[in-house]
């Protein structure tokens, strides 16, 4: 009977290797492999239901003598019961990895953050800021601290309903939407899931549209274009005025071509849309008036030419403005089908929602108020105070993009302490106050 000479450190130690690998053997089926390139790893070959098989201890640097030694027994005892021991090695490590696995998926909150590092690199702090605050209220609040494999489609979706239906904000619920499905490729790009949960939502089976009445109007994106192209418009000086003022005020057309200066209050810094001058000709409109709306103003005051009307027209039949003048020269300007004199009124809808700005202040202002005589003589003159704020925003933003050269979103300059009263509103300390 062959003796077999069990190992030991010293030998294992000693043995260097050669052309090519060579076992050596310390007995019951226990083996070194001692590789050409150095390596040393502990292997058992075995039969197992008729088929040959192999399992692997790990290298000697990691796995001494005497532990080989012990991992090779318990092999063994299983084997005498029965069970496959590399299957029992390859089902335990499939358990290891997936609990490594679970306890590295992020939750979405953390996905968030880690996305953000990367999505922000060329954003502005203002805009980064902003829409982290309306991931934070809208979807993180709810959903944030579920892990991200757990995910429920039809719960992501309540979210994004819900920011419409309740707040009766499609557009903001349609971006929501959005940077839910960025967030969630991010996570599968870098291997966190297989596929994103929502996918194969589209917005447009489950949101409404962007704008109720179908005005053709520019992507918010596309505004610092529009705004530079309304600078170097070479056309009548007042059409230019006319467009600088729609963008500044987001009235109605209507109320635009058919104001006259008796309507603006310089000293109230307001101007007083009469009802006449209104949709349905039901209920005036008070519009706050920012620093660049007056200064705008005076401008145009020089140029109308002792007109009682802001764009007076040419001649008795015509007495003001063509209703088609904007329109026209918009399309001049390479924007014929995209955008219209009314189409400002919906880019300042979504980009003030976009910014943060209340939707119960944003709606008074676009004056989309009740139909009822009696709320509605009180709805025009509702939230002044934090619209006066929210219109002096909307001119710096406009200056801001306009210099900048692109969109990038800034919050809001005041904040609520309680509800939308003059006494509880107060500005910010990096906001202005005009």
């Amino acid at each position: 009977m062959k003796v077999i000479k069990r190992l030991t450190d010293k030998a294992i130690k000693s043995a260097a290797p050669k052309a090519k690998d060579y076992r050596l053997s310390d007995g019951d089926g226990l083996y070194l492999v001692v590789q050409a390139n150095g390596g040393k790893f502990w292997r058992w070959s075995y039969e197992f239901n008729g088929k040959e098989k192999l399992v692997s201890y790990g290298p000697y640097s990691s796995v001494p003598l005497a532990k080989a030694r012990e991992l090779h027994a318990e092999a063994q005892a299983l084997k005498r019961t029965g069970v496959d021991p590399a299957a029992e090695k390859q089902a335990r490590r499939r358990g290891e990895i997936e609990s490594e696995r679970a306890s590295s998926m992020p939750t979405l909150a953390e996905l968030t953050e880690e996305w953000l590092k990367t999505w922000s690199a060329e954003k502005s702090a203002r805009y980064v800021a902003t829409v982290k605050t309306r991931l934070d209220r809208d979807i993180l609040a709810a959903i944030g601290d579920i892990k991200i494999d757990q995910l429920q489609p039809s719960r992501m979706v309540k979210i994004v309903t819900g920011i419409q239906d309740d707040r009766e904000a499609a557009d903001l619920a349609r971006r929501a939407l959005q940077k839910m499905k960025q967030i969630l490729r991010f996570a599968v790009a870098k291997g966190y899931i297989e596929k994103s949960p929502i996918a194969d939502v589209v917005a447009g089976d489950l949101l409404k549209s962007h704008t109720v009445e179908n005005f053709p109007r520019i992507e918010a994106e596309d505004l610092p274009g529009l705004l530079q192209r309304i600078e170097l418009y070479q056309g009548n000086p007042l059409t230019r005025l006319g467009m600088k003022l729609m963008n500044l005020t987001f009235v109605r057309t209507e109320s635009l071509i058919c104001a006259e200066w008796t309507e603006i209050d310089y000293n109230a810094k307001r101007w007083n849309v009469p009802k006449e001058h209104m949709k349905g000709k039901k209920f005036p409109q008070i519009v706050p008036l920012a620093r660049q709306t007056i200064e705008l103003l005076q401008l145009l005051h020089t140029l109308s030419g002792g007109s009682k009307y802001l764009f007076p027209g040419q001649g008795p039949k015509n007495p003001t403005m063509s209703n088609g003048t904007i329109c026209k020269a918009l399309e001049g300007m390479g924007y014929k089908g995209e955008m219209t004199g009314h189409g400002f009124r919906g880019v300042a809808s979504t980009i003030l929602h976009e910014c943060g700005h209340k939707h119960e202040y944003i709606e008074a202002q676009m004056a989309h108020g009740k139909k009822d005589k009696v709320s509605g003589a009180y709805d025009y003159a509702k939230y002044l105070v934090p619209r006066t704020y929210m219109m002096q925003d909307w001119a710096d933003f406009l200056d801001e993009t306009l210099r900048a050269g692109k969109y990038q979103l800034i919050p809001p300059s005041y904040r609520i302490e309680r509800e939308e009263t003059s006494e509880d509103l107060q500005p910010k300390k990096h906001g202005k106050a005009n």
